[in-house]
């Protein structure tokens, strides 16, 4: 009788792992189970759906259920919700929502990629139904439903990219927006001056700004902060994620970084026949080379592939990531790659910083705009640690070019003779990020002032 694989989750994460797991074993018998009604789906498409640029949420689905079980002879299982898993006993208890019973299945291998679930602060009258998170295609099926009434006042509480992101759908669905945040600035994952780039952006755009603002609970449609009450048809949380990883932890796994499932470079947890990959699971960071939790679609992809493999009986491994993202904020793209200065605070590294004011073309090219790159180097011995861009005219995609530098272990100096592409319709003549690598590697080289 063939081995049996259950993977629990339906998103990117599980579903790259049972296809990849499939190729190298066509024996293998997969079973995979989604509590949603999805699978393989966008869930970073979900603010452009809101907004109008993407006109159905089918269109966020990559690969439905049936495309597996035909093409994969994946045995996909939506609407069922795994309530626990006995490692004893290799069986998980499965809950068939729209039957309603209850069963077991049992497994040889299995697989975790439940995913994240929305930050949901402790705080009165939060579990009101005009309150939203959004995570996944359910979430945001509700949420439409609800634009539906056409909410007039709107209150984002969070600044993350998904919390800017549901700002600017919102304004453009002709509501009046009001974006709350505790921090001085949105966006903590970039420096605290280009987050106030961004806030000045949601401002020009009608965004009602208000950082260093915190949220102390929900009325009745009103939400209350320690500067004052802000009236709300409609609330969404946009205050990042935690991993979902009450399952492993119920079963006596191992967790790791912010409560995430603690896995190797195998994708393997503490259990033996067992993997994660994917927003539930911790991974490594190649420059602070610590353990961390990172929530993106291209680590889920890439975890799951590595995951997959293995349960196919193959030998692969995940080195680990910098975190590298981006994100269009109305008219300007902001991106980042490595460590910001407080991270690399955090981790002990102490950096130099080299910052350009730049544009996106050649200064005499019709629609060249303004550009500000920013690159970090460890002090002493010059290796590139971090970079952050912000600007319009997409140049958002330059931080790919610093994401490889850093993997590479380039320097400051090293950047200074890369040999970039310029044309004056593309790119000024030295690169954004090769002037702010000049910048750092002037200051690596400075002498120290006498107190």
């Amino acid at each position: 009788m063939a081995d049996r694989l259950v993977v629990i989750g339906g998103d990117a994460a599980g579903m790259t792992a049972a296809t990849s797991a499939r190729r190298g074993r066509p024996d293998l018998e997969i079973v995979a189970l989604e509590q949603g009604s999805y699978t393989s789906y966008s869930a970073c498409g979900i603010p452009y759906l809101v907004g109008g640029a993407v006109e159905a949420l089918n269109d966020l689905v990559v690969r439905t259920p049936q495309e597996f079980r035909d093409r994969h002879r994946i045995d996909v299982r939506i609407r069922h919700q795994v309530m626990g898993v006995d490692l004893d006993a290799r069986r998980v208890e499965v809950r068939a929502l729209d039957q309603s019973r209850t069963f077991n299945l049992g497994f040889d291998l299995l697989h975790i990629a439940t995913g994240a679930k929305p930050i949901r602060p402790d705080l009165p009258g939060i579990d009101a139904p005009w309150i939203y998170g959004v995570q996944n295609l359910t979430d945001a099926a509700r949420l439409l439903e609800a634009v539906k009434d056409k909410p007039r006042q709107v209150v984002v509480v969070g600044g993350g990219y998904i919390g800017l992101e549901m700002a600017e759908a919102f304004v453009d669905r002709g509501a009046q927006v009001t974006l709350v945040d505790g921090a001085p600035q949105p966006m903590r994952t970039v420096d605290e001056d280009l987050g106030a780039k961004l806030a000045d952006v949601l401002r020009r755009y009608g965004v009602d700004v208000r950082c260093g603002t915190a949220v102390e609970g929900f009325g009745d449609h009103v939400v209350h902060t320690a500067n004052g009450n802000i009236p709300a048809d409609l609330v969404v949380l946009g205050l990042g994620v935690a991993p979902a990883s009450g399952l492993a932890a119920d079963a006596g796994l191992d967790l790791g970084v912010k409560g995430a499932i603690r896995v190797d470079h195998r994708q393997r947890t503490s259990a033996q026949g067992v993997y994660s990959a994917g927003d539930c699971a911790d991974t490594f960071h190649l420059v602070s080379r610590e353990r961390v939790h990172i929530a993106l679609g291209t680590v889920a992809n890439k975890t799951g592939r590595v995951a997959g493999a293995n349960l196919g009986g193959g030998y692969a491994s995940f080195p680990g990531v910098l975190g590298t993202a981006i994100t269009r904020i109305c008219e300007v793209e902001v991106a980042r790659t490595g460590l910001s200065q407080v991270e690399a605070k955090a981790a002990g590294i102490d950096v130099v910083v080299g910052t350009a004011e730049s544009t996106s073309r050649a200064g005499y090219f019709p629609g060249n705009l303004a550009v500000t790159a920013r690159v970090l180097a460890e002090r002493g011995t010059g290796r590139l640690v971090g970079a952050q861009i912000i600007g319009a005219d997409r140049v958002g995609k330059r931080i790919d070019t610093m994401a490889a530098a850093i993997v590479g272990r380039l320097s400051a100096a090293d950047m200074l003779d890369l040999d970039l592409a310029y044309a004056p319709s593309a790119s000024p003549l030295w690169d954004p990020f090769q002037v702010a690598a000049q910048e750092a590697a002037a200051a690596l080289t400075a002498r120290p002032t006498r107190s």
